[in-house]
């Protein structure tokens, strides 16, 4: 499941659904409306596969690493946020579940740097040529 934070921007939304990228966000369709970040991680303990979409940069933390979710920050312009959903979500690296958990990632222009649960150092994923 993708799941978007409240702050993800409203009106990107049609545009993650005209392209096909299925989501639920918090406070809609997930969660209760105002729920604290602190209070949010618990929820995705629980649930599996979940990858939490976020413009919030205080989840860009590696003791946020978790087998059971990836945390997706998108560092970007509220305009550009859900084309860099998209890049993600397609990038060869991450474009499954099964590549995402366990990550704690910050998308961004230049690349993908990204956390991976149990590994020390913070890596690095460059965009495709051809995009």
């Amino acid at each position: 499941m993708n799941l978007l934070d409240e702050n993800f921007p409203q009106d990107r939304r049609p545009l993650l659904q005209a392209w096909g990228i299925h989501f639920r966000q918090v406070g809609n369709e997930f969660a209760t409306r105002g729920v604290k970040d602190p209070n949010l991680l618990p929820l995705l303990h629980r649930r599996r596969n979940t990858t939490f979409i976020t413009q919030d940069k205080g989840f860009f933390d590696p003791a946020l690493c978790h087998p059971r979710y990836c945390l997706a920050l998108i560092d970007a312009s509220p305009d550009d946020a859900a084309y860099f959903v998209r890049r993600f979500l397609r990038h060869p690296r991450f474009n499954t579940n099964a590549r995402r958990m366990g990550l704690v990632v910050r998308v961004h222009r230049e690349a993908i740097h990204f956390w991976r649960r149990g590994h020390a150092t913070l890596q690095r994923a460059d965009w495709p040529a051809n995009r």
